[in-house]
Parts: structure tokens; C-alpha cells; sequence
């Protein structure tokens, strides 16, 4: 990631918490971020996401009125949603299966464990800005391909047709080409 690419990047950073939200975006900094917006709960969030093009989010599980996976299903699959293939990275101390397993399901990118280092963030921040995962449309889920892993081995009535699914993996289209054009 070069950082003059990132410098241009805008992050959103949702915790309940003051003093994460400095720590993140002091670790963001290191790597060349400089535009940040945060908010401490849902409802703030997707208020700035709604006036501002968001970038990268990254969200705590434990925020209110709704949790951080609730909000990561509002931002894929809302009708007024103004961005749904914006990377997110939970970023939570809720680590245990379930949790991660939740957030996967609700489409978030990446998933990164509290107490969190900069190594952990900049990997997963690289993951979502250098290696996009396309994005999948089923009956029951929008968001990035939950697979890590391609196999030919499934032959199954619902499995993606090609390399990237034809029919059910939905191109990332003005949304990606939108955001290269601001990182350029």
C-alpha cells in the first residue's frame, strides 16, 4: 500500500469507546491515512456514511442501538444504504466463534481481534484495499465472498458457475471503478 494512495482514503471508525477510536486512528496514521470520521454509535455512523463517501469502516461489535453486525447488514442491504461494497473490518474484543461467525454473515471484509497491534490492523487493511474479495448476492446474504478457499470439489445445485460465479457473484462495477478513480 503506498502511502500516498492512502492519504486520500477516508475511514470511518465506530466504537463506543473515546479512547479506541484514538488508538485506532493513531495506528491508521502510522500507515498514511489521514482523513478520519468517528462516530459512537450506529445511528451516528450511518449518518456520516449517508453525507460522506466512506472509504474503509471499521466497527465494534459492541455498539448501540444496534450492534456492529446490524449496522454492517443496514450498510450491505439497505434500500437507502449509500455505499454497500464499502470494505469493513470488525474490530472487537467479542472474538469467540459465534461472534466472528455473525459478522461474516452480516458481510463484513475482515475481521480483526482486540487487543488489537498494528501489525493485526495493517494486514486487514491491506487485505481490503489490495485484495478485494468480490462481492456475492444470494436469497440470503450481500456481502464479500465468504470463501477463503477455492474448490471444484462442490457440485451442488447452488454451486458459482466460472471463476467468480457468474450467477451469483455481483461485479463490484461503479463502485470499484469509483473507488480506483479517488485513490488514483
Amino acid at each position: 500500500m503506498s502511502e500516498r494512495r492512502l492519504e486520500r482514503l477516508r475511514v470511518l471508525v465506530v466504537d463506543d469507546n473515546h479512547h479506541m477510536i484514538n488508538i485506532v486512528k493513531t495506528i491508521l496514521r502510522g500507515f498514511g491515512f489521514k482523513e478520519f470520521y468517528d462516530a459512537r454509535d450506529a445511528v451516528e455512523a450511518l449518518d456520516i456514511m449517508k453525507n460522506t463517501q466512506i472509504d474503509v469502516m471499521i466497527t465494534d461489535y459492541a455498539v448501540s442501538p444496534i450492534n456492529g453486525c446490524e449496522l454492517i447488514s443496514l450498510v450491505r442491504n439497505a434500500d437507502d444504504s449509500p455505499n454497500p461494497y464499502v470494505p469493513i473490518i470488525m474490530l472487537t474484543a467479542y472474538a469467540e466463534r459465534s461472534k466472528v461467525e455473525e459478522a461474516r454473515d452480516a458481510g463484513m471484509s475482515e475481521f480483526c481481534a482486540k487487543p488489537v497491534t498494528a501489525r493485526g490492523l495493517y494486514d486487514k487493511v491491506r487485505s481490503v484495499i489490495n485484495a478485494p474479495r468480490a462481492f456475492v448476492r444470494t436469497a440470503h446474504y450481500f456481502g464479500p465472498d465468504r470463501r477463503r478457499r477455492s474448490s471444484d470439489s462442490f457440485n451442488g445445485e447452488e454451486r458459482r458457475e466460472g471463476v467468480f460465479g457468474a450467477k451469483s457473484i455481483e461485479s463490484v462495477g461503479q463502485a470499484a471503478a469509483d473507488k480506483s478513480a479517488h485513490a488514483a
